[in-house]
């Protein structure tokens, strides 16, 4: 059963979502027929570059070993061999298959030799490389650090570049055809498993795939879906089931028009500044706007946003949570029409409000520090 409901909950992730221009490219397998990757919509993919004859090439034990763990669970290894390294994958792509059967006894797919640099790079690899530029390699490992070193002999600036660098790099492509991560050969395999793992569960995906979102099209969010998200975040734990939390919805435009036109008045500079301003909640079309009691429920309400935020972005929308605005409305008196309409119980106060809307921008990840986890054992 739990399998039944990742792969609906995949499957309703993926529909969510806009088409991606992954899924427009076209390579030829190891026979040479075209094979289009749209094949492969709706499953994580792992697309590599590899070669025979490289201090590498055992990767290809660690990778059919990854193929056969996932493979039932929807991941894909797409095995694109190249030459460019040293001259490093000869023979043809039949003599490379044989090669790789006899050795590693591999079952993911592989496709034709190309090349992933210069002129004449395959198409779908100077996609990978514009959705993601090399991040450097591990200066700490052994062999990263002779990397650097041989590389940076040839070129000062070879780490500007968005190009392939060697052998086994790997790019990892979500679900919904989203480029998710580039790992550089020297990359341990741990981590590579870590993000498929993250990919092919629904929870973790969401998870990792959350941004908060500024940027929103103008179109409002259906009522069932604002019902199903309030849904899922009033089943979030709190204290003793206290479920100290009032929420309010707003679907009306007007509404967030009319406030908006308070908060113009009141920061005409800061309007005038934003050239895309529409309305006050980071032109979101819809809010979610929750109080709590004014003695406390703040560790139950956060709770609570992560969970709406969440199921949000499990089916295609984009969220950020607001303080500002809060502020605002709260010292404002021209703008106390607009807490008269949500209605806040006696002994209750606006806590924060969740923007939500389509989104309209895609943003990366910042930097976490997982040096501040620590394992007591």
């Amino acid at each position: 059963m739990k399998k039944i409901i990742f792969a609906f909950m995949a499957f309703v992730s993926a529909l969510a979502t806009t088409a991606q221009p992954i899924y427009d490219f076209q390579v030829k397998d190891d026979v040479g027929q075209k094979v289009s990757l749209s094949d492969y919509r709706g499953k994580v993919l792992l697309i590599v570059n590899t070669a025979t004859r490289c201090g590498f090439t055992p990767q290809y034990k660690e990778l059919e070993a990854l193929y056969e763990k996932y493979t039932k669970d929807g991941f894909e290894i797409l095995d694109f061999p190249c030459n460019q390294f040293g001259q490093q994958a000869p023979g043809t792509i039949q003599e490379i298959h044989e090669y790789c059967m006899a050795n590693f006894d591999i079952r993911f797919p592989q496709f034709d030799k190309i090349d992933v640099n210069g002129a004449d790079a395959a198409p779908l690899f100077t996609y990978l490389k514009s959705q993601k530029g090399f991040g450097g390699f591990d200066l700490n490992d052994k062999t990263g650090k002779l990397l650097d070193d041989m590389m940076r002999k040839r070129d000062a600036k070879y780490a500007e570049s968005s190009d392939i660098k060697w052998n086994f790099t790997k790019f990892l492509v979500s679900r919904d055809g989203r480029v998710i991560s580039r790992f550089e050969p020297t990359a341990p395999m741990s981590e590579v498993e870590s993000a498929v793992q993250m990919q092919l569960n629904p929870v973790l995906s969401s998870i990792m795939a959350r941004r908060s979102v500024r940027k929103y099209l103008d179109k409002p969010v259906e009522h069932e879906k604002l019902e199903l998200i309030a849904k899922c975040g009033i089943n979030a734990p709190s204290g003793m089931n206290g479920q100290p939390w009032q929420i309010r919805i707003v679907e009306d435009q007007n509404l967030i028009s009319d406030v908006t036109e308070v908060y113009k008045k009141a920061n005409p500079a800061q309007v005038e500044r934003d050239k895309g301003f529409k309305n006050m909640f980071r032109n979101a079309p819809n809010l979610i706007c929750v109080c709590t009691p004014a003695n406390g429920g703040l560790l139950d309400a956060g709770m609570l946003a992560e969970n709406m935020m969440l199921a949000a972005q499990s089916m295609g929308l984009g969220t950020c949570c607001l303080g500002g605005p809060v502020r605002f409305l709260n010292a404002n008196a021209d703008a106390r029409f607009f807490l008269d309409r949500l209605d806040i119980p006696e002994g209750y106060q606006l806590c924060y409000i969740l923007a939500i809307g389509y989104p309209d921008e895609s943003p990366e990840a910042k930097p976490r520090d997982a040096s501040k986890v620590k394992y007591i054992k």
